[in-house]
């Protein structure tokens, strides 16, 4: 089996400098760390990484929770995250949750056995986690993404959830529209969600105007078309939807358009997280915006700063809407009433 002093001898350099190469990279000089690398290549020679690990007691991987990758704007958030960790020398291990409790406290006792130096948690609920009260019993560090908890020890980087819906909603409402519902997954499990719906619900009291109870889908990325067609048909019927998640308002226009409804002539429709996919469909998809790339790097940065020492601090980072062809005007559609 090659070993490192065969890399160093056909390097033509000393084994110390072969060793300080693949250890850091960086003090070393570019002609110097080339000689090695090619040497390395040529050897089919891999540095054994576990044994510094041991001796410095870490890892450098940090792991990442989410939900699940069927929502895009997870998958966005880990690209981002991958690069930014990957600048600072870490690596990313994944698990999903698919909004199950039970399956966030088996995921996060996995990669804590895998010695992890960090965690970034996207969990159901952060008041009532389980997982984030387990964890302070914990020595690992870890950063909330998404969510805006009240407890002052915990670090989070997200958006103002309840604003920003409350953003879109009066949008809607400067465009005329007064009949205005939200759509949700099941019963606002998600603390965002819930967030959400109360920003809904602060537009639409500030404007004097009656709110909907939020019109729940048996999922969260998923529309059914059986759960709001006897509304779309009663004399209550909204003329714009807000959602709570891009995927979900895309499901939604699809199964619109499925089923004979026009959007947006004869009812708008606007998501919650400017994911890529929305502004390449037709309707192009108008949404709040989330920084999913912003927050992404400022997660990274927060966690390998307590990984570092420091205290946890929460970031909050500005959202805005984004037009698109999903919504329009409430005189518009007179000529185009719903059928």
């Amino acid at each position: 089996m090659t070993d490192l002093k065969e890399v160093a001898r056909l390097a033509g350099v000393s084994r110390a400098t072969a060793a300080r190469t693949f250890a850091s990279p960086e003090v070393v000089r570019p002609a110097t760390r080339e000689q090695v690398f090619a040497a390395a290549r040529q050897l089919g020679f891999r540095p054994n990484r576990l044994g510094r690990q041991l001796r410095l007691q870490t890892t450098n991987l940090i792991g990442v929770v989410v939900p699940n990758l069927l929502n895009p704007v997870f998958a966005e958030q880990f690209q981002a995250m991958e690069q930014a960790a990957r600048l600072h020398g870490y690596n990313l291990l994944l698990a999903t949750t698919d909004y199950n409790s039970e399956r966030e406290s088996a995921v996060v006792e996995d990669l804590l056995r895998q010695r992890v130096d960090g965690l970034v948690l996207t969990v159901t609920d952060a008041q009532s986690s389980r997982v984030l009260q387990n964890l302070a019993n914990e020595d690992t560090p870890f950063v909330l993404a998404y969510h805006q908890p009240d407890n002052p020890d915990y670090s989070a980087v997200s958006v103002d959830n309840r604003a920003g819906m409350a953003l879109a909603t009066r949008y809607l409402l400067e465009t005329g529209h007064s009949q205005i519902g939200m759509v949700a997954g099941p019963a606002l499990q998600s603390d965002r969600s819930r967030l959400r719906y109360a920003g809904y619900l602060d537009a639409m009291r500030e404007a004097g105007l009656d709110s909907l109870p939020v019109i729940e889908m048996p999922a969260h990325t998923q529309a059914d078309f059986a759960v709001i067609e006897p509304l779309l048909r009663s004399p209550q019927a909204p003329s714009a939807l807000v959602c709570s998640n891009d995927l979900l308002a895309i499901s939604l226009i699809a199964e619109l358009r499925r089923n004979g409804w026009n959007v947006p002539r004869q009812l708008s429709v606007i998501g919650f997280d400017g994911i890529s996919l929305g502004t390449q469909m037709h309707p192009t998809l108008c949404s709040v915006v989330q920084p999913i790339a912003a927050l992404a790097c400022t997660v990274i940065d927060q966690l390998l700063a307590q990984i570092a020492g420091a205290a946890p601090v929460s970031h909050c980072l500005p959202c805005h809407i984004r037009s698109g062809e999903s919504t329009q005007p409430y005189e518009e559609m007179f000529n185009d009433p719903i059928q």
